[in-house]
């Protein structure tokens, strides 16, 4: 007799995962983390570090890193795999596949290892076979360039339903949100439009919240 089918298990709720600027004074970024992350909640701060010495960039993660495992949030930097384990930080984020297999050996299994800049399916492929905790998909290069939305939403929806690895949908504006919860991420990243909300940070990252919410119960 044939086994009954299992039921497949629903995905998790999606996520928020925020993206900060590129931080020169951790003091000052302080005030707008905080009023962020007390706003909603979200499941991993991104730290992006201005250029500066190791040291000074040590000490920046350091000041930051327990405002937002407060939160019970990860502190993810973004690249300097070398820097987390002195810094106290959760992980890093790599920009490309060839520095995220560079850097496995040093972050896991004790350590978040995410990846970013994924041309091709094939390089998403790649990471999540090579043990990528994440994939990232639709965030502005070193330029500001991001790919249009629409091929952001096809490479999202492809991963989740192809792939287990969690993805994450980078979302450039407020009305990104719900599209790519609607596509199937597991996380959506938001960044630039959050600090330069007028309303201010706590204001910008509570919208992003309602709208994430709403259509994940829809």
């Amino acid at each position: 007799m044939a086994k009954k089918p299992q039921p497949v298990p629903p995905r998790p709720a999606p996520q928020l995962y925020l993206v900060t600027p590129a931080v020169a004074d951790a003091e000052v970024f302080l005030r707008d983390l905080s009023a962020a992350l007390d706003a909603a909640p979200v499941a991993a701060v991104l730290l992006r570090l201005a250029p500066a010495d190791e040291r000074t960039m040590i000490n920046r993660i350091k000041a930051l890193a327990p405002r937002v495992q407060q939160a019970n949030a990860a502190l993810v930097v973004d690249g300097q795999p070398d820097l987390i384990g002195r810094g106290g930080a959760d992980g890093a984020q790599l920009p490309n596949v060839d520095d995220l297999l560079a850097a496995l050996p040093q972050l896991k299994p004790d350590r978040i290892a995410g990846v970013g800049g994924l041309v091709t399916r094939h390089d998403a492929m790649v990471a999540a076979e090579a043990g990528a905790d994440y994939v990232m998909f639709g965030e502005p290069d070193a330029a500001g360039t991001r790919p249009g939305f629409a091929a952001v939403e096809e490479r999202v929806g492809w991963w989740a339903e192809v792939f287990e690895a969690p993805c994450v949908g980078y979302a450039g504006a407020l009305d990104e949100v719900a599209p790519l919860v609607k596509a199937g991420a597991d996380f959506v990243a938001v960044g630039e439009f959050v600090w330069t909300d007028p309303a201010g940070p706590g204001a910008a990252i509570l919208a992003a919240h309602t709208q994430l919410t709403l259509e994940a119960v829809e």
